[in-house]
Order: structure tokens, then C-alpha cells, then sequence
């Protein structure tokens, strides 16, 4: 009897056992989601490279991470999505720092005139300043990487070759870069890439100011005729990748450390794809036979001369806010003037 009593309490405890480690397994076989929304279409080149850090993260994790993409504003829409991190209707996020104008005070230095040679120099700028300064406004929101593009230059509706053709001008900006379109004497329209291709093409605006890259990943190329190579004002918008700060501290260590190492390589990865969607763009817009329109330096001067109280004005409003507003514009022109070489 005894015997029969103990062999009930031994098959007990195995069965016991055995559910509680394949219940505690399957816990832990239950990977991390993770939603990350991005401002691009799944076709663009940096829609594309998130999808590869996402990849490359659930790999060097084996599978202990699954990360849904969120593209094109299937979740959020660009403007909305640093507001959708903080709210965490998204966990990570990929938009452009000056979507939410007046929050990023510091950050906005990088998107000045500051004539930009490509977007490989602007996204090691970028990346530099925020090491650098580690500006208090990004303290909400785990960084995990920025970026920049190339040089933002003009694009319109009927050619500009000199100043004076920008007069009046209904030019699409999209925060930082208003000043700018003013300077330079004509009237910013706040619009994010989303709706550009159709503003131009109903004649909302004539112009927008933005990289090369546009008129083939956005295919704006297909609703202007000209770019004006207004190189000395060349600007930059800077991108963001951000975490939401409670979903970051919630991770493991071991995740944390994978997550760090993957975006800092991709770094590199996302100024160079700037860099070939540039050229991309020259060819896709010369294909249809749009004009390239370069400036003398002479006329190059005049446009830099024009753009130059934006920069100034800059120094002066942030500094009287309390912020060393002086020390991150010396800090991005010695970047420019290291990264032109």
C-alpha cells in the first residue's frame, strides 16, 4: 500500500515538474515585441535599412526580439510620431527632428545653412554633436542612433538662377528650414514629404527645399523642372531613431547591449544610402529631363550672404534662453570643414 502511495506522490511530482519547466521554457521562448513606426515608404532606402536593423537585432538575439515595421505612416504619420514614442503607441521610431518644432531647441543648430558637403559628413556630424552636448531635450527618449541627409537644395516648378527668381515664391519647408526659405525671399509652406509631390503638382507651392534624394524616393522629380545647386546654403534635416524610455529600461541587459551595437553600425550605413539616393536622384530627375542649374560663386556668395542672419539669429535666441548656442555652431562648422576634406 505504502508502496503504491509513494509511487502516486512520485508521478506527482514529475508530472508537476515537467508542466511547470515546459511552462517556464515556453515563457521564456515568448519574444519581445516591438512596434516601430517610420516616416518613409517601404520602398525607401532607409525603410529598407530599418527592416535590415530589425533583422539583424531578432538574429543577434536569437529570436528573443520580434520587431513589427510600421512604414510609410501606417501607424503614425511622420509629424506624429516623436509624440507617439512619449505616449508609446510606438515603441521606436524614425522621423525628422524638426516635424516637432520648438521641442528640440539644441538639435535645431544641425539643420542651419551650414553647407553641408554630402550626407555622409552630415550624418557624422549629427551623431558627433549629439555625443558631444547630449542636449537635455533628448533626455525623454533612448537614442538610439541619428542621421542626416545631403545637402537640401532648390527644386521648382519654372527655373531659378539668381536671387531675385526667389521672390515670392511659395517654397515648402518643413520647421527648422522656414527661416531659411524666407532669407532667401520666399514664402515657407510647413508640409512634411508626404504631401509635397501633390502640392506641387497643383501648384500649393512652387518650390521645396530638400536633398536630391526627393525627386526620385518621393518622386518629386516628376512635378518640378528645375534644381538650383544652391551648395553655400546647403542645409541638413536630422533624423531620428528613438526608443520609448519605459519599453528600453524594461529590456534585458543582454538585448540592451545588442540594440546599442547594431545601431551604432548602422550609422555609417544610413550617410552613405543618403549619399547614393542623392545620385540616384540627379539621374532619375536628369532622365526626365529637368535642368540642373549651377550657381557662380559669385551668385553662390549672394545666397550665403542672404542666409547668413539665420544663422545669427540662431546664436541670438538660443543664447538668450540659456543654451551655448554660439559653441554648437563653431562645433558644426569645424564638422563641415573636417568631413569636406
Amino acid at each position: 500500500m505504502k508502496r503504491k502511495v509513494w509511487s502516486l506522490v512520485f508521478c506527482f511530482v514529475f508530472v508537476f515538474g515537467m508542466v511547470s519547466f515546459f511552462s517556464s521554457s515556453n515563457a521564456q521562448a515568448v519574444a519581445i515585441e516591438i512596434r516601430y513606426s517610420i516616416l518613409f515608404p517601404p520602398t525607401h532606402i532607409h525603410a529598407k535599412l530599418a527592416d535590415a536593423w530589425s533583422k539583424e537585432i531578432e538574429k543577434r538575439t536569437n529570436g528573443k526580439v520580434k520587431i513589427t515595421l510600421y512604414p510609410g505612416g501606417a501607424l503614425l504619420k511622420g509629424p506624429k510620431i516623436y509624440d507617439g514614442i512619449l505616449k508609446r503607441i510606438t515603441d521606436v521610431g524614425m522621423s525628422v527632428l524638426g516635424y516637432s518644432r520648438g521641442v528640440f531647441p539644441a538639435m535645431e543648430a544641425i539643420d542651419l545653412p551650414m553647407g553641408y558637403p554630402n550626407g555622409k559628413a552630415a550624418t557624422a556630424i549629427i551623431n558627433d554633436f549629439y555625443n558631444k552636448f547630449k542636449p537635455k531635450e533628448l533626455s525623454k527618449v533612448k537614442v538610439l542612433y541619428l542621421h542626416a541627409h545631403g545637402p537640401g537644395l532648390l527644386h521648382s516648378k519654372k527655373p531659378v538662377n539668381k536671387l531675385e527668381d526667389m521672390k515670392g515664391f511659395k517654397i515648402r519647408s518643413y520647421g527648422f528650414n522656414a527661416k531659411l526659405a524666407k532669407a532667401l525671399g520666399g514664402v515657407p509652406v510647413a508640409m512634411g514629404q508626404g504631401g509635397v509631390y501633390e502640392a506641387l503638382q497643383k501648384g500649393v507651392v512652387n518650390a521645396t527645399l530638400s536633398p536630391m534624394e526627393v525627386l526620385k524616393g518621393w518622386k518629386q522629380g516628376e512635378v518640378i523642372k528645375a534644381t538650383t545647386e544652391c551648395y553655400s546654403v546647403g542645409y541638413t534635416a536630422g533624423f531620428f531613431v528613438f526608443m520609448n524610455m519605459d519599453k528600453w529600461n524594461s529590456l534585458p541587459k543582454d538585448v540592451q547591449k545588442v540594440v546599442d551595437e547594431v545601431s551604432a553600425q548602422w550609422i555609417a550605413k544610413h550617410g552613405k544610402a543618403w549619399d547614393d539616393a542623392d545620385k540616384a536622384g540627379r539621374e532619375f530627375t536628369l532622365s526626365l529631363g529637368n535642368k540642373i542649374i549651377p550657381l557662380s560663386k559669385t551668385e553662390s556668395a549672394r545666397w550665403a550672404n542672404a542666409a547668413a542672419p539665420v544663422v545669427d539669429n540662431y546664436i541670438k535666441d538660443k543664447s538668450a534662453k540659456g543654451l551655448p548656442a554660439k559653441d554648437y555652431v563653431d562645433f558644426i562648422k569645424a564638422g563641415v570643414k573636417k568631413y569636406s576634406k
